[in-house]
Formats: C-alpha cells, structure tokens, sequence
C-alpha cells in the first residue's frame, strides 16, 4: 500500500521567529524531521506543504525526491485547523494512506517510523488509523481538584499508578475517507503508539527549541 508522508510548514511563527528554517545543530530545523521519514522505505512519497519561499527553495536544492506543495492563500493564517490544510494537501495526491507529522518534532527517530508504519500496515483494517502518545505516570487532577487518574486516599507510587496517555502530535497515519469523514486524523478504531518522552520533545516556544537541540546533540 502506498503512504504518503506529510510535513505542514508555515513561513511565520509568532513564539519563535522563522523556527521550521532556523539553524538546528547545523542545519534547518525542517530538514531533520524530512530526513528520518526519507530513512523509511515503507513511505512511497514524502510531501512539504508551506508558503515558505525559504523552505520550498531549499527543499528543493536538498530534497529532489521530496513533492513540494505550496500552500493556496486562504489556508496560511495562524488560526487555520490543521484537519483543513491536510484536506487540501492529500486532494492533491495518490495514495491509500497519509502519514503526518511536524517539522517541530526533530527528535523523531526513523526507527520509530518505521515501527508505527509496520505494525499499521500489518494490523489494518483491525486499527484504522494510529497516532502516537507519550505515557504520563503522574497525579493528575482537575480544574476542580478532583483526581483524574488515582485515588488520593491510597497513596500509590507514580510508577506503580495505571498510565495515562497523552496525544504529543508526533505521528499520524490516516486514510483520505477518515479525514473526510471525521475532519479528524483520528478514526474510529485508533491505535496509540507510545514513543518516550525525549523523542518526542516539540518546539513551541523558545526554551523549547534550545532543549530539543541540547537533547538532540546529546544524543547524537
């Protein structure tokens, strides 16, 4: 089956100026997220869709093989839904699935790519599409103090507390009638891949963007 692997990219960001093309361990930011889905065979296409002219000119120098979309007037304001930019994009290719992800996530391993692929594709149609999830062992309470996920009278170690998951934006595969369907990546039957906590570091403000890079080197 053919994925067709998405990156939405906007020139502006207001927290952190120019962050998709700013210099991150040597080179832009958007590059290393493109990258690591390049490194996954089972995607038959990788696609940018931007108003960047800084990103479409460079992808376009360093990425022969990567389908540049840009991206139509009415779609490039901040408050757009991201579930209305992907419908315009995916209306523009040819594939059975999508797979999405973001330029702000840079920690995002091949290897975990290649595992949410794997096991959507072996285990479809029983899960209909996937999203990736970061596991949460903390007290969580409500804005009414209520306990969310324990009981506060039996005072269990956070390790030994049921987990609780949260949606960290790193991954999606979906197909074209869910999208349609839902206006939501998320079907009806969805799968929660669980990457860690480091990988799955995203950037939206500043101090952000300098620990991803810290954890990134680091890494590295």
């Amino acid at each position: 089956m053919k994925i067709a692997a998405i990156v939405p990219m906007r020139h502006s960001s207001e927290r952190v100026p120019g962050k998709n093309y700013r210099d991150f361990a040597g080179k832009p930011l958007y590059r290393h997220v493109v990258e690591s889905l390049l490194a996954c065979p089972a995607i038959s296409q990788v696609v940018i869709d931007t108003d960047s002219p800084v990103i479409l000119e460079d992808a376009a120098k360093c990425f022969p093989a990567v389908t540049l979309l840009e991206r139509p007037e009415h779609l490039r304001a901040g408050d757009i839904p991201m579930n209305d930019v992907l419908l315009n994009t995916i209306h523009q290719l040819d594939a059975d699935f999508f797979l999405q992800t973001h330029s702000t996530n840079p920690l995002l391993t091949p290897e975990s790519i290649r595992r949410g692929v794997a096991f959507f594709l072996k285990n479809y149609p029983v899960y209909d599409s996937l999203f990736s999830v970061t596991r949460l062992q903390t007290r969580l309470w409500d804005q009414l103090a209520r306990a969310v996920n324990h009981n506060p009278d039996i005072l269990l170690r956070t390790q030994d507390l049921p987990p609780i998951y949260e949606e960290n934006s790193c991954l999606y595969i979906f197909s074209k009638a869910i999208l349609e369907r839902k206006h939501n990546r998320i079907g009806d039957r969805p799968y929660l891949l669980e990457i860690s906590k480091e990988e799955a570091q995203d950037i939206d403000v500043e101090i952000e963007f300098r620990i991803a890079e810290f954890l990134f080197k680091a890494r590295r």
